[in-house]
């Protein structure tokens, strides 16, 4: 991996699913205090608000950018990069959450990476090797199709998620079960306890009736596990069976319904299912046996998602190997231009 050293600009990019573009920074020319860090990111977040960006299809500004990703080339032996998320909240210009992650943006940093140079250049079959800062995410990121055009390139990956040795079913769970943490932290809930109770109606409009109740159940949760009411974890989704092995789902984001469902998202779910007990788990066997063993087709208000996941059994004390979810392509759209005194 080449040395990313490009303080003068940020990258926008963006993953098919994702509820908005991604600021791509360079992570080796931040402060690594956590303070200056806090500091230059909103220097950065005021910058966005004063520039447009340059480049195809590049024009949103700092209040419509939420997602951002800190990357750079792993300091560790055993991966190829360093990645940090930090969701950008749209209460404040200095309020940032960074105790989670985010699959899109993940794929999202490295192909605009690769597009500008600071990364190698990506062909089909490289696996990029992605450690997580935020959590301890293990990611490999295989890339199964490059194109390129008068619009600009796309990536299509497989994000593969690796459990690390020894990962018991029951360790995804949080407060009695009621939330699932794998990629990140999701309560699941049963739509049919809301009044939901099809793929048809659970997609249907606005549902500014179920936006609310989920929003309270989200935030109840939070303060169930000492987390910030104003946070972004942990994420909420309302889950609907539709047939053997095939669900519907719909997922708030910060500020709004998700478009889809995250990447983490779609994970979760698939690790969720493996174990018996959960919502996901019951409700994917609400028709059936699932045709395919730790395949999970989930519908979402912009398509369907299909995840896999490996376990050695469906326990508590069973072992989670790996989830892995396909056909996430990643576009860079442009840049935006910084100052020096942005980042440090």
């Amino acid at each position: 991996m080449t040395t990313m050293v490009r303080s003068g600009f940020a990258l926008l990019a963006r993953a098919t699913g994702a509820p908005g573009p991604t600021l791509v920074l360079d992570l080796n020319a931040l402060p690594s205090d956590e303070v200056e860090l806090e500091a230059a990111l909103t220097r950065i977040r005021l910058r966005l608000r004063e520039s447009r960006g340059h480049g195809r299809h590049a024009a949103p500004g700092g209040d419509e950018v939420l997602k951002w990703a800190l990357i750079a080339p792993s300091a560790h032996p055993l991966f190829d990069v360093d990645y940090r998320f930090v969701q950008a909240m749209p209460d404040a210009v200095d309020h940032f959450d960074t105790t989670g992650n985010c699959g899109h943006s993940l794929l999202a940093a490295i192909t605009a990476a690769a597009e500008a140079g600071w990364l190698p250049a990506l062909g089909p079959g490289d696996r990029i090797r992605a450690r997580v800062l935020n959590n301890g995410d293990q990611v490999v990121c295989q890339v199964d199709e490059t194109a390129h055009g008068p619009d600009g390139g796309h990536v299509v990956f497989t994000a593969h998620f690796v459990a690390p040795p020894g990962t018991a079913l029951g360790r995804l769970l949080r407060d009695g079960g009621r939330v699932v943490r794998m990629a990140n932290p999701y309560l699941f809930v049963d739509a049919s306890k809301l009044g939901v109770r099809g793929r048809e109606e659970l997609f249907r409009g606005e549902h500014l009736d179920l936006y609310a109740a989920l929003g309270s159940m989200r935030r109840e949760q939070a303060a169930r596990l000492g987390w910030r009411l104003d946070g972004a974890f942990p994420k909420v989704a309302a889950v609907v069976p539709v047939a053997p092995g095939q669900l519907a789902v719909r997922a708030l984001t910060v500020g709004g319904w998700h478009p889809g469902l995250a990447l983490t998202g779609a994970v979760c779910l698939a690790a969720a299912s493996a174990l018996e007990g959960t919502v996901p788990y019951r409700l994917l066997r609400a028709h059936g046996t699932p045709p395919i063993p730790g395949s999970v087709l989930i519908d979402t208000p912009s398509g369907r998602v299909t995840a896999a996941c490996s376990a050695t059994g469906e326990g508590a004390d069973d072992e989670l190997l790996w989830v892995s979810v396909g056909g996430k392509e990643a576009r860079l759209l442009g840049r935006v231009e910084l100052e020096a005194g942005d980042v440090r």
